[in-house]
């Protein structure tokens, strides 16, 4: 019962320790160094990936946030601009409504002042039709020719004595 793989040597157990610890050193040395730096690298990647994804979250708060804002601002401005256009509508509107009653107006006094003009003409027109007429009947009934001067004197006079009647 011998069994050399159970016997115990110590010269055995000093070669494996010292293949143990070999083994461990070039295994820390280039097995487990680069293991745990590719560990670290990914670990840092994760961190910056997390980080990059929180600040991404941030600006898009922020830009959301200004976008609102922007929006907001953008409705204001618009109501200020329907509110002004219709404040610039209601004010040409009045403005249109004064020139016309302004020129209605003064389309008025002309045709008043023209009525005037055409009944003072039409008043001196049969005034002289009047004279006219009555220089035909003077003559007819004095029975002579008038001169000139006789007929201007007698106009003048008939005008006065008229001007005078009525007033």
């Amino acid at each position: 019962m011998n069994n050399p793989l159970v016997q115990l040597d110590p010269g055995l157990y000093i070669w494996t320790i010292a293949t143990f610890l070999v083994l461990l050193t070039l295994l820390a040395k280039f097995a487990w160094g680069p293991l745990l730096r590719a560990l670290e690298e990914r670990q840092a990647q994760i961190q910056k990936s997390l980080e990059d994804a929180q600040q991404a979250r941030l600006e898009l708060e922020r830009v959301q946030h200004e976008s609102s804002q922007l929006i907001a601002r953008a409705r204001v401005d618009a109501d200020a601009i329907v509110s002004q256009s219709r404040s610039d509508a209601e004010r040409l509107r009045q403005e249109l409504r004064e020139t016309a009653r302004a020129e209605a107006a003064t389309i008025l006094r002309n045709a008043e002042k023209q009525i005037e003009l055409q009944t003072l003409q039409a008043v001196r027109q049969i005034r002289s039709e009047a004279v006219d007429l009555s220089v035909m009947i003077a003559e007819k009934l004095i029975g002579r020719h008038l001169s000139k001067e006789d007929n201007e004197r007698l106009i003048a006079q008939t005008i006065e004595e008229f001007d005078t009647q009525r007033r």
